[in-house]
């Protein structure tokens, strides 16, 4: 395997497709034709050393992920509002005439904000006030912080199974998939073609998925060393404590994705065990979009030597 530095996420009937700083959409219209954009996204850290250091650039590209998803998101839910569209509301039209050209950043970088802020609430701090119930029955703070740890895992696995339960999320997952199988295919060094996409995995250890499973494991490793009586304080500590959590889960991910360390890829299962969550098996013309995101800003050919190996049978990653 040849990691090839690329990665990107699934949008609403299409794929975001990120190599460095320059980002494609290709998105499937309701007429049946593939629209593609191509854009730079510097991001937060663009021109600063810092935001290069292992942990920092975790919590960068975390945030830059976020921020990025959210405005891909939104490119391509406009190919299909736009059978539909309605007049502005009041608020809309408020922020238009405050804010003009801005209103949608303003907007998008509030939803991202908020977003985060449910995120910790839920994933973070709600785990802490239920594993509470517990303190009567449990003496040891290790083992309070390991319950805290399972409710949180199990928090996220019941959202993940919930959301992939819905119909139009059952075809982003689709979608997700194609984009790993692509990133799959030239990684194992095959030309990228429907067929060679196909019949490679949809698992990978770079997923987003992976991250937020190893966050959600690393937190249970962090927060036993907490040792304060302040109940407020414990959760101060819990908040101040993500960044270092999605800075190391981070560091993890991108050496999962570069090492064939046979203890590596053991400690990477679980989290490829939650991708049978979030991605499906693509149809064909999902794969195409995909293959057409990643030609828009990646020279596969030359990546590959020009020597593919077109032929050779892919071996389904290890099934989690």
């Amino acid at each position: 395997m040849k990691p090839s530095g690329i990665g990107g996420q699934a949008v609403l009937e299409g794929i975001m497709m990120k190599n460095k700083s320059q980002y494609s959409v290709a998105v499937r219209k309701p007429d049946g034709e593939i629209e593609v954009q191509v854009n730079e996204h510097e991001g937060i850290g663009a021109g600063h050393a810092w935001a290069k250091w292992p942990l920092i650039r975790g919590v960068v590209n975390f945030v830059d992920s976020l921020v990025l998803g959210m405005e891909t998101l939104t490119f391509s839910a406009g190919f299909y509002e736009e059978e539909d569209e309605q007049e502005p509301g009041r608020f809309e039209k408020f922020l238009l005439k405050i804010l003009g050209e801005k209103a949608e950043k303003v907007v998008m970088g509030a939803t991202v904000a908020f977003s985060i802020v449910m995120a910790v609430a839920i994933f973070m701090v709600l785990p802490y006030y239920i594993s509470g119930f517990f303190r009567d029955y449990i003496v040891s703070n290790t083992l309070l912080a390991i319950v805290e740890g399972g409710i949180r895992l199990g928090l996220f696995v019941l959202y993940v199974v919930l959301i992939s339960s819905m119909k139009d999320i059952r075809r982003v997952y689709m979608y997700h998939g194609a984009e790993h199988k692509c990133i799959n295919c030239i990684e194992r060094g095959r030309e990228l073609n429907v067929k060679n996409v196909r019949k490679s995995s949809r698992y990978h250890a770079r997923c987003g998925t992976s991250f937020l499973f190893i966050v959600m494991v690393i937190s249970i490793v962090f927060f036993i060393f907490i040792r304060v009586e302040s109940p407020a304080l414990r959760v101060l500590f819990r908040i101040l404590l993500i960044p270092v959590i999605a800075g190391v889960s981070y560091e993890f991910i991108r050496l999962a994705g570069r090492s064939e360390s046979p203890l590596v890829r053991l400690l990477s299962l679980p989290g490829k065990g939650m991708q049978m969550l979030t991605t499906k098996e693509p149809e064909d013309d999902m794969i195409e979009v995909a293959i057409k995101a990643v030609e828009a800003v990646f020279d596969w050919r030359t990546f590959l030597g020009y020597q593919p190996m077109e032929e050779e049978e892919e071996t389904e990653e290890e099934e989690p």
